[in-house]
């Protein structure tokens, strides 16, 4: 899923269609290959220029290790999970993000998910090409013009002024529609359903690993259908999956519905979404699934020939979700320890800590955790055995806390003796979250420690769910709205008015209607805004 390389002339070329669209002239960005000096980073996750939580100043003032506790600052916080978890670093690129192992294993197991849950419902993985033809972004007016301010353009290749300007992929509707194009004729060609998984780019003036990053990863799914009651029932179909991956795998609790128009897809005539609260009871657009209609179709002239002979454009939908969800699983669960990961995503379910004082004591405790290892691998757990010697038991304890590991275990002499083991859960810290004396019997050990993963998956989508739920207001009136937005909390509230008054909102108070939960509450209801009757509620927040 790396970038397209190009020659090294087009870096210099490639240019915001910012510049065309507002200031009618080309600049050029900063996509050197060698970064200057002044560019490089000082530290694993330099401070984006807004952000003056995070100055290099204030970074090197922080012992290593220590992270900011949340509710001092948030975004410090995060930056920190970020760093010391290993998660991520800034590229030389401003506005880029260089995804370290750990947390492309998280990424990784996001994927095995998906995967099995698109080929279960009848799609195929396919790649479609990073750079596209600029005219094919000018054939759909409305998507044109919200993406315009976030394309980056190539106009020289192989030393040469080209014929045609290329976009860097932000996203494929077009591109897939002039293939789909050449490849359905018939109603038996439909329906058609893939998906990729790629890295798309977009420029972002403001930027936050992982939240919004000028260039990130995702799948993006296509499809295209001879009916609109096939395209919504395909649109409703992917969010639902999004949704029990969100909540099973995720841990992470969402709300799903319905954008409003302002909020729309470019292009789109529905888009629905999950999201989510964070940490800091701000929104995240965590998924989306897009009814397109018959818009791009239309534009780009893909039809089939229905089954009495008539030529009918196709009705299409995509969906995605990205990189964004690894910021959202930071954000939902980490505590002022670091990060700390759902079971069912964690690239290391127990870390193993041997612990000995004596010489003569280390063989018989590291050949007891070895045991506990091969033990646990074989019932399919992804385990970790921390027997390096240049670190200290607590220095290990709490890297493998900051790293989220969700079990940890502890075996030291006394433990050997007695055939038992220490087990320490993430999710409950300090003493409450640690169980002595539990056997290293095989069947025994391996149904605890698999019971125990269970109960911590649970526990952290139960815990987000109070979280959240605590954190939703619901308000009948402007006034009330504003003060729940200004607690910081979310506002859920009827609503009819005008896109004028949903833009005021938005200007006022900084925060948007999230989504229309597909969850209604029964009975009459009045616009909180104009008095109006209302059919139903909308949730306002403020978002990433």
């Amino acid at each position: 899923m790396g970038s397209l390389k190009l020659p090294t002339s087009a870096f210099s070329s490639i240019i915001p269609i910012r510049s065309f669209f507002h200031r009618h002239q080309h600049r050029h960005l900063c996509l050197s290959l060698k970064p200057s000096s002044a560019s490089t980073p000082k530290t694993s996750i330099p401070p984006s220029p807004k952000e003056k939580s995070v100055s290099n100043n204030d970074q090197k003032s922080k012992p290593e290790g220590t992270i900011t506790p949340r509710s001092q600052d948030f975004n410090a916080w995060y930056l920190d999970v970020i760093r010391h978890a290993e998660l991520a670093d800034y590229g030389p690129v401003r506005g880029t993000m260089v995804i370290r192992p750990y947390a492309y294993a998280i990424w990784e197991a996001i994927q095995d998910y998906l995967n099995v849950k698109f080929k279960e419902t009848g799609h195929s993985n396919m790649y479609f090409p990073q750079l596209i033809p600029y005219s094919f972004i000018e054939k759909e007016a409305s998507h044109v013009e919200g993406f315009s301010p976030e394309l980056a353009v190539v106009t020289i290749g192989g030393g040469k002024e080209l014929e045609e300007k290329l976009v860097v992929r932000p996203t494929s509707e077009t591109i897939v529609n002039h293939m789909f194009t050449q490849w359905i004729d018939s109603y038996r060609d439909l329906p058609l359903m893939v998906n990729q998984w790629v890295n798309v780019t977009r420029w972002e003036m403001r930027t936050k690993p992982f939240l919004r990053t000028l260039e990130f990863l995702w799948q993006e799914g296509h499809t295209a259908h001879a009916t609109p009651e096939e395209a919504e029932k395909e649109a409703l179909q992917m969010i639902d999956v999004y949704v029990k991956f969100a909540h099973e795998q995720a841990a992470v609790p969402v709300i799903v519905g319905r954008k409003s128009k302002v909020e729309t897809f470019a292009g789109a005539t529905r888009t629905y979404t999950i999201e989510a609260m964070m940490g800091d009871k701000k929104a995240l657009q965590a998924g989306t699934s897009h009814n397109l209609g018959q818009n791009f179709s239309i534009a780009f002239g893909t039809k089939f020939t229905d089954e009495s002979g008539q030529k009918q454009h196709v009705w299409q939908t995509s969906w995605a979700i990205s990189t964004r969800f690894v910021g959202g699983i930071i954000m939902t669960h980490g505590d002022d320890a670091g990060l700390m990961l759902p079971p069912k995503l964690a690239p290391i379910q127990v870390v193993i800590v041997p612990i000995w004082k004596k010489s003569e004591e280390k063989a018989n405790v590291l050949e007891a955790a070895v045991s506990v290892e091969k033990v646990l691998k074989a019932s399919g757990i992804k385990v970790k055995l921390d027997d390096s010697d240049q670190r200290t038991p607590g220095w290990k304890f709490n890297f493998w806390e900051m790293k989220g590991v969700p079990i940890r275990i502890e075996i030291g002499p006394r433990d050997v003796s007695s055939g038992t083991l220490v087990v320490s859960r993430r999710d409950v810290p300090g003493k409450q979250g640690k169980v002595f004396g539990i056997s290293m019997e095989p069947s025994i050990l391996e149904s605890y420690v698999k019971d125990k993963l269970d109960e911590i998956q649970s526990s952290l989508l139960e815990k987000a769910e109070s979280f959240r739920d605590s954190n939703i207001v619901d308000v009948n009136s402007y006034d009330e709205l504003k003060v729940a937005i200004s607690q910081g909390k979310w506002a859920r509230g009827p609503w009819s008015a005008s896109e004028t008054e949903e833009l005021k909102v938005k200007e006022e108070t900084g925060a948007t209607i999230r989504c229309f939960p597909f969850e209604q509450p029964q009975g009459a209801k009045t616009c909180l805004m104009t008095g109006n009757p209302a059919e139903e509620v909308a949730i306002f927040a403020k978002s990433y």
